[in-house]
C-alpha cells in the first residue's frame, strides 16, 4: 500500500491524490496538520531522504520558529512540529521520495 503523508492544503499532495485517485490506485493518507510521524516513521524515511531535505525552511512554521537563525535538532524540531514536513513524502514499503514527480511515482507503481 502507498502512503501519502502531507497536508490537504498542499497543491504537490493534492497532484499525488489525484494522481493516484485517476488510476484506480489504493492508498492511505496522514494529514500532518491531524497527527505528526513517529520517530520509527521519520527513521525509516530518512534512510531514504535526508533529514535536512525533509525540512521546509521556506515554511511558515520554519520562520515562526526563527529556525534560519538559532542551532537545532532537526529530529527533535520534525517531531515536535510536522508542519515542517516538506511535503508531499510518498512511501511504499522500504522506499520513500519527496514530491510530486511522476517519474518516480511509476517506479514507485511498479
Amino acid at each position: 500500500m502507498i502512503q501519502i503523508i502531507g497536508t490537504k492544503k498542499c497543491r504537490d499532495t493534492q497532484k499525488v491524490i489525484r494522481y493516484l485517485k485517476e488510476r484506480g490506485i489504493d492508498f492511505q493518507f496522514k494529514d500532518l496538520q491531524i497527527k505528526g510521524l513517529s520517530l520509527g516513521e521519520i527513521t525509516k524515511i530518512s534512510q531514504q531522504i535526508p533529514i535536512d531535505d525533509l525540512i521546509d525552511k521556506n515554511s511558515k512554521e520554519y520562520e515562526k520558529l526563527n529556525l534560519k537563525y538559532i542551532i537545532h535538532d532537526k529530529l527533535e524540531k520534525l517531531l515536535a512540529q510536522p508542519l515542517l514536513f516538506k511535503t508531499p513524502i510518498i512511501r511504499k514499503q522500504n522506499k520513500a521520495f519527496l514530491g510530486f514527480d511522476i517519474d518516480m511515482l511509476e517506479q514507485l507503481l511498479q
